[in-house]
């Protein structure tokens, strides 16, 4: 088995979207829109062929922004080509004004990764 995709939800699903295309290479499927339900999506699809799908309903609450730990899916690891790849993204990312929570570092597991937020806050771990 494998996973098919990975879904989160969004306030704002164009800024995700475009987010997810500019630093990973996202390719974004057609939106679908449901009108009945009040609900949007895309799929991105990841060089890898990993997806993920962005959610849009307005009905759904956000979480607190302090952008602690807490139960649930912890973060998206999305893997880089190497270290260098890694250590570039993370500056680009750190420029353009998203917040850097750890790293790049290497990890006790031996990871090399650093970990920032995307623009809804969720953690997103940069690694090789």
């Amino acid at each position: 088995m494998k996973i098919e995709h990975i879904a989160i939800w969004t306030d704002n699903i164009e800024q995700l979207k475009e987010f997810y295309e500019t630093y990973f290479g996202a390719v974004s499927g057609e939106k679908y829109v449901n009108r009945e339900k009040r609900f949007q999506s895309y799929f991105l699809t990841f060089h890898s062929g990993a997806r993920l799908e962005i959610m849009q309903r307005p009905d759904i609450k956000s979480r607190e922004k302090n952008y602690g730990e807490y139960y649930g899916y912890a973060h998206l690891a999305i893997s880089a080509e190497s270290e260098e790849e890694v250590n570039k993204l993370t500056g680009q990312l750190m420029q353009d004004g998203f917040k850097i929570l750890d790293g790049p570092r290497r990890t006790g597991d031996g990871y090399y990764e650093s970990v920032i937020l995307d623009s809804d806050g969720n953690r997103i771990e940069i690694t090789v």
